[in-house]
């Protein structure tokens, strides 16, 4: 049995596992933190519990299949439930729309604000439809882009169906009120892209969305990584949590282990869920790395950071559904703000998770646990978050307070964290305190991101938001499949299951 190392147990890292390890192999998870999660770890104060990184589940089938891996059944682990609406999106001139994948209530919703848009919506689907077939229904998505043939084999593909122009731009020959345009072109946003020069592969979300619905997972997100640990556990897997990897061990141009605590631990190949930028920078020595170079990693383009706030109050505030937006007046220049300027604006647009209203355990009797997330620039700005993160703190919420309407709310807290770019890169080891990794635009999708497999040095190979097709949960998980296919064409042959 080839043994395998796993550095990091988000998603991808927990998915790779439990794939590698119902193939045949002994994997070892090695972990940081004192618990299994990554970026999609828990919080738990006072009574109240938060999700602190992904919130939704989009494509069920996408998690079933990590349990089939397995032999298992997903029912039997988790608990998910249907949202209905998606989210509530709330503009800066007061109004809102309630987004959801009915399509009749969506046209009826959005002709309030422009007509034609409405008589538009059935037009977009069908045409995003394309996009969603080639990267979901056909598995481009769970398919390693390792060599140019490839890519060149898929590019003009994507090119007639539009998938290469921004997704503004796609989403702006559909609709005219920038409304309608925001609510089909901002999902680039939650997973660390510009909806003005992310491709438009990845407009397909909408479609996503509405082909399997936005999904909860009672207990919070976190159920779903404990549901992933003990499948992994029942398997035969192994976890080594409050354990940092310091060094990916190279001899003769391939991964031969890992170094755990001063300890070198031998092993036949490893994986890395980490941040790809500051793995490649600070696991593996420059003489190992020839395309992965320091110079080449400063040449990447980083997605944007969050400003975090987990909020628990004694009493709800009913006009927030599960997931709301909270919008500026601004989208394109606060955009701009945020990945091209790097400054910290006078405005803000934020998202806020409210397990509470499908799942009251998350919180005291009568409470709300709140999860709210504002996108801000990654370290490499100029912002000072030791000075800045209490008056942008007090800003949020007297802004929630007084202007959008959510009245007692500072008299009702009772719980209060904050996570700013700064954590992002103590706890979760993320280059410039990104929040998605390596930003998801044309030049850095595809063959141009990272690969499954690295391209300096054999049986090392990289899963999560890092590398193809990108991030979000249904990303990672694509691109656990991915980097499975290339474990299992490289040890072909050593006698283990196939």
């Amino acid at each position: 049995m080839p043994r395998i190392a796993i550095i990091g147990s988000g998603f991808g890292g927990l998915a790779e596992a439990i794939r590698l390890q119902s193939r045949g192999f002994d994997v070892t998870v090695f972990e940081k933190r004192p618990q299994v999660g990554g970026r999609a770890y828990q919080l738990k104060r006072g009574g109240y519990t938060f999700d602190m990184g992904p919130s939704l589940i989009t494509a069920p089938f996408i998690i079933e299949r990590v349990f089939a891996a397995a032999g298992k059944r997903m029912a039997d682990y988790v608990d998910i439930v249907p949202l209905d609406p998606f989210y509530r999106v709330y503009f800066h001139d007061g109004s809102h729309i309630d987004y959801n994948g009915n399509p009749e209530q969506m046209k009826a919703a959005m002709a309030r604000f422009n007509p034609a848009d409405a008589a538009n919506y059935d037009r977009f689907f069908r045409d995003i439809k394309g996009i969603y077939d080639a990267i979901i229904a056909e598995g481009l998505g769970s398919k390693p882009f390792l060599t140019w043939g490839s890519f060149l084999k898929f590019a003009p593909r994507a090119l007639r169906l539009g998938g290469l122009t921004p997704v503004y731009s796609f989403a702006s020959k559909y609709f005219s009120d920038e409304r309608n345009r925001f609510l089909f072109s901002f999902h680039p946003l939650f997973i660390g892209g510009s909806p003005f020069r992310a491709p438009s592969v990845y407009i397909m979300i909408p479609y996503l969305e509405r082909d399997g619905g936005v999904w909860f997972s009672r207990g919070g997100m976190y159920s779903l990584v404990q549901a992933f640990e003990k499948v992994f556990r029942e398997i035969g897997g192994t976890v080594r949590t409050g354990a940092e990897v310091e060094r990916v061990l190279v001899e003769n141009g391939t991964a031969r282990g890992v170094r755990v605590s001063g300890e070198d631990i031998p092993f036949d190949a490893v994986v890395s869920n980490g941040d790809v930028p500051r793995v490649y920078r600070t696991l593996v020595a420059k003489e190992h790395r020839r395309k992965w170079s320091d110079r080449a990693i400063d040449r990447l383009h980083i997605s944007m950071s969050c400003y975090l706030l987990y909020i628990g109050t004694r009493k709800q505030f009913p006009k927030l559904k599960h997931h709301t937006l909270i919008l500026s007046k601004r989208y394109r220049e606060l955009v701009a703000d945020i990945f091209d300027r790097k400054i910290l604006a006078e405005d803000f647009s934020m998202y806020l998770h409210v397990p509470t209203r499908t799942d009251p355990s998350m919180a005291p009797p009568g409470g709300e646990s709140m999860y709210l997330l504002v996108p801000v620039p990654h370290l490499g700005g100029n912002v000072d978050w030791d000075t800045a993160s209490e008056p942008f703190k007090n800003r949020i919420l007297d802004f929630l307070e007084k202007e959008f309407g959510m009245e007692g709310l500072r008299e009702s807290i009772e719980v209060l964290e904050v996570f700013t770019p700064k954590d992002f890169a103590r706890e979760l080891n993320a280059h410039l305190g990104n929040a998605f990794s390596i930003e998801p635009r044309l030049t850095q999708s595809a063959i141009f991101r990272p690969q499954n497999r690295s391209e300096d040095i054999r049986r090392f190979y990289l899963v999560g938001a890092g590398t193809h097709p990108g991030g979000g949960v249904p990303g990672v998980l694509l691109g656990a499949e991915a980097t499975e296919q290339c474990v299992i064409e490289d040890f072909a042959g050593m006698g283990r299951p196939a």
